[in-house]
């Protein structure tokens, strides 16, 4: 039970919230059932044809004795003539039946407004409150949500240790609720009828549908429950959810194995997309360099491959193997797997003969020189190169002929791998050869760990550069001749920017 703002004259009426639970009178609480037979007026909502679910849940408690205030909605398919449109007349509506239930408790009547489910929960019984409950004493009595009785009835638990449960409405987009549906691990969907065909399309998009449950008025009668994918569009009607359960001791499916190079941002999970969080959660197998691994939350039953950063084809090929056994694996890759990863290394194995008929996909995800460009202003505005100074896969004398083309074409740059422990020397290497093409005041990003608990963000002029200063974890973004730093204070202290503009001078 809630308790709201408490109003401090006596002479007034109170207002309930009073939830009903989903369905089966027997659901409702004690504290609901006291508190509809205590009251002096119970309200209900219901559409044109006058039937109230609310009310028949509540039938059995109400007396002669109660004035019942039935509100009826103006329209309940979108479709209306009222010349603010569907919110207009349903505004109207709303501010109507408040004032009809605010003169019962200005007469001092206590108000009963019912709702099916929980009354704070996508109900009916909201509007009323927004409205009334700074006005008047006010008591929210909860129930039980359409969703726990549809687990319930269901007998599968919806989530289990640190899963997530994410509630969306049917309404939303079907790209929104694809993208919602990939990124979570148990989800119910409400508001289906007319929802449901797109519904469904997210459901097998996000590639959930077959693990999707459908449950039609739950512990009502005419309940009905099953495989959403078995589900006739035809025959839905609004009160019924679709219903992803736990994934923790989920049956593996039985079908060929694959591999999902998925990229995880350069940190954190802010830096994840939708699909990257998906596929991670779907993975019986996850693969990759351990620092990277550790990045992917432990799941109960899923396998966790960890290994050394200098064995890419000997890690794609693992993964490829438990994939021709029929596991579902994840090949984890910092950034964006396709630049300077493990897509590549992936690929290349899997183009050989034993593994050409293994199923490969590619989940991008958010470079690490995009990152750092979001963190400096808009540095990469323009044409960029992206080059890493690693010799270990090619020769410095490649890089340095590849870093004279982009400097001379006056490309902004993105340099990728520009130290470490065994490499030291190649930073001022490349700042040499950078300034036969640029000034020495050209502005430097550099940038280490962005989006980590040790993110750093500098801008030095390139003659500045100090090698000492990076290390594996450093990208740098070397500007163009057109790259401007300026200093803006919106926050009320100095912050340096840099960017580079859209438009190039006319030679």
């Amino acid at each position: 039970m809630s308790e709201q703002h408490p109003h401090p004259q006596t002479t007034t009426g109170r207002l309930y919230g009073v939830g009903l639970g989903p369905g089966d009178p027997s659901l409702m609480t004690v504290r609901a059932v006291e508190v509809i037979a205590a009251a002096d007026v119970v309200a209900y909502h219901s559409a044109r044809h006058g039937r109230s679910i609310a009310r028949s849940i509540a039938e059995r408690h109400l007396r002669p004795g109660h004035i019942e205030e039935r509100l009826v909605y103006p329209v309940t398919t979108g479709t209306t003539d009222h010349p603010g449109g569907y919110r207009g007349a349903m505004e109207e509506f709303y501010e109507e039946a408040a004032a009809r239930l605010a003169a019962h408790l200005d007469a001092g009547r206590t108000v009963a407004v019912l709702a099916e489910g929980d009354p704070l929960f996508y109900s009916s019984y909201q509007h009323m409150h927004k409205r009334l409950a700074h006005r008047y004493p006010t008591e929210v009595v909860p129930g039980v949500t359409s969703f726990s009785a549809a687990s319930a009835r269901l007998g599968e638990p919806l989530v289990e240790g640190e899963e997530v449960l994410t509630i969306l409405p049917g309404t939303l987009p079907e790209e929104e609720l694809t993208a919602r549906l990939a990124a979570t691990d148990s989800a119910v969907v409400m508001k289906l009828g007319r929802t449901f065909p797109a519904v469904r399309g997210a459901l097998e998009r996000s590639g959930r549908l077959d693990d999707a449950r459908y449950v039609e008025r739950a512990t009502m009668s005419g309940e009905r429950t099953g495989r959403l994918a078995d589900v006739d569009p035809s025959s839905v009607p609004y009160f019924s959810v679709a219903v992803l359960p736990s994934r923790v001791d989920a049956e593996p499916r039985a079908g060929r194995g694959e591999v999902v190079v998925v990229g995880l941002g350069p940190a954190g999970p802010l830096w994840l997309t939708p699909e990257a969080r998906g596929e991670l959660a779907a993975a019986q197998d996850v693969v990759g360099y351990s620092t990277y691994v550790d990045r992917v939350p432990a799941r109960p039953g899923q396998r966790r491959h960890a290994s050394d950063n200098k064995v890419e084809s000997e890690r794609a090929e693992f993964a490829l193997d438990l994939a021709r056994q029929g596991r579902r694996v994840a090949v984890v890759s910092s950034g964006d797997p396709g630049v300077f990863a493990m897509a590549t290394a992936v690929l290349e194995v899997a183009s050989e003969g034993p593994y050409l008929d293994i199923p490969v996909r590619v989940v991008p995800g958010m470079t690490a020189a995009h990152a750092a460009a979001s963190r400096a202003g808009a540095p990469l505005g323009h044409d960029y190169a992206v080059v890493s100074l690693s010799d270990r896969l090619k020769p410095w004398e490649v890089i340095a002929e590849r870093l004279r083309s982009a400097a001379s074409a006056d490309l902004v740059l993105a340099l990728y791998n520009p130290g470490s422990r065994s490499r030291v020397w190649q930073v001022g290497k490349a700042r040499e050869l950078l300034l036969e093409f640029r000034a020495p005041d050209t502005p430097v990003v550099v940038a280490r760990d962005v989006g980590g608990p040790s993110e750093s963000v500098r801008i030095v002029p390139l003659g500045e550069l100090d090698p000492a200063e990076v290390d594996m974890r450093t990208i740098l973004l070397v500007g163009s001749t057109q790259t401007q730093v300026a200093t803006r204070t919106a926050d009320g202290s100095p912050e340096r920017i840099v960017w580079t503009p859209r438009r190039y001078p006319e030679a």
